[in-house]
């Protein structure tokens, strides 16, 4: 019976990065150059990882639900997009440059009005800086100026009468975008929770004026129960309702999903009534008409809008730190990621016992040819048993499958539970069969 080690807070994000690089979830981005501040790469268990978080949220909110479409919008847009929107004007952050030792900073991350990093309080005038990436479109760069986009969320404002006009769609209905979005971050860091490059899930959910307000309370509860249902602790969960001086000029209400992470409670996904601004805003630029008629009434309308807007990065980032255990196994510290049963990267991992056995190397490899058309699975021979089995552990594999010199005359293979550590010996013409029902959702 293995009894839990809790890690300290202090040291778990660093424990977090080391198994992160070690094992192959995420890696400085451009490091053999140095790196690039607040940018990273996900390896190859981090891309399964992080797909994995895409597709069950794409599975709850679209494929799961009547009232939701899906959407991939460019990342380039028509630069009056971001006139229309407001970023051009006002995605400032306000900066200040310390005058002893050159540093800059956001100024409302000063404490007590002292540089962070020579502790004087001389700093020059508060300056504008905005946070989009600025490009150019075209073969040539004069004046053809467009931008990186910072948000999904207007991708799918411009694209309503879209989506109406062929899906034939009723109030109220969503539409639903997982994307990359690109902010020029003053202030990033925390690993991967703050980024200039990440990627988002987004909903815009349209709805009457009336229904706003009941509609946005019942997105709150959905988006909260979609983390508890994939594995994360509740206690590591609270909302936050923002006061009426935080929120943005159009927005009604905004509730965020705070997670407890290594560094504090931080955003993991806020939850807004943006009103009818968006459509608004963009009818007014365009001079297109985006407002919905009810074809029962005839009455047009612009619809308010609730957001549901998250980050693919934020929510893995959560996911990993959640599954992060520390037990301590025969007075020796065993390192496992439990992993819920549809984000863990690898499913099963295929082990053959001893690596210079023809025939146990022939059996383990037809058993992982076989398993891998309907699971996430990988072979490993590359290490003594108990190594390998760590190895997996510490990567969240749910199941790990032995052969050994017994699987050749009894035809069975020995099943290690990720979890319980139990072992059970299985015959190999019911072990995909055993594993399916094991590992059904």
């Amino acid at each position: 019976m293995s009894k839990v080690a809790d890690p300290q807070k202090s040291d778990l994000m660093e424990k977090i990065v080391s198994l992160c690089k070690r094992r192959g979830f995420i890696f400085p981005s451009s490091e053999i150059y140095g790196g690039l501040g607040s940018a990273w790469d996900y390896g190859p268990l981090g891309a399964e990882l992080k797909r994995n978080v895409k597709s069950a949220w794409w599975s709850t909110v679209v494929h799961q639900r009547d009232d939701m479409v899906g959407l991939d919008a460019s990342i380039l847009m028509h630069p009056k997009t971001w006139e229309a929107s407001g970023h051009v004007n006002n995605f400032n952050d306000v900066l200040v440059d310390c005058r002893r030792c050159n540093s800059r900073f956001r100024i409302d991350h000063l404490k007590d009005g002292k540089c962070p990093s020579c502790g004087v309080k001389d700093f020059t005038d508060g300056r504008a800086f905005n946070l989009m990436f600025k490009t150019h479109y075209g073969a040539v760069e004069d004046g053809n100026v467009t931008y990186l986009r910072p948000e999904t969320a207007q991708g799918i404002f411009v694209n309503f009468k879209n989506v109406l006009d062929t899906t034939h769609r009723k109030l109220p209905f969503g539409i639903a975008q997982i994307g990359k979005a690109f902010r020029n971050e003053v202030t990033a860091g925390n690993f991967t929770f703050r980024m200039r490059e990440f990627e988002q899930m987004e909903v815009e959910y349209f709805t009457t004026k009336d229904q706003a307000a009941d509609c946005h309370q019942r997105w709150i509860q959905e988006r909260l129960q979609w983390y508890l249902n994939l594995g994360v602790r509740k206690e590591n969960l609270q909302l936050r309702k923002h006061a009426d001086d935080e929120l943005a000029h159009y927005a009604a209400a905004c509730t965020d999903i705070e997670y407890n992470f290594p560094f504090g409670w931080s955003e993991l996904e806020g939850i807004a009534n943006r009103t009818d601004y968006d459509l608004k805003q963009h009818a007014q630029f365009s001079g297109k008409d985006l407002q919905y008629q009810d074809l029962t009434t005839g009455e047009k309308f612009y619809p308010y809008v609730i957001e549901p807007s998250g980050g693919v990065d934020r929510a893995t980032l959560a996911f990993l730190v959640d599954a992060y255990h520390e037990e301590v196994v025969k007075d020796q510290t065993r390192v496992v990621l439990k992993f819920s049963k549809q984000l863990a990267p690898v499913k099963v991992a295929v082990l053959p016992l001893l690596k210079k056995n023809d025939g146990i190397v022939t059996l383990a490899k037809r058993i992982k040819n076989d398993l891998q058309k309907e699971f996430v699975c990988v072979y490993d021979d590359t290490a003594a048993i108990g190594k390998l089995y760590r190895r997996q552990d510490e990567v969240g594999t749910f199941y790990c499958v032995t052969v050994d010199v017994q699987s050749l005359e009894d035809g069975q293979v020995t099943v290690r539970d990720r979890d319980t550590m139990a072992q059970e010996r299985i015959a190999v013409d019911r072990l995909k069969g055993y594993l399916r029902e094991k590992l059904a959702l």
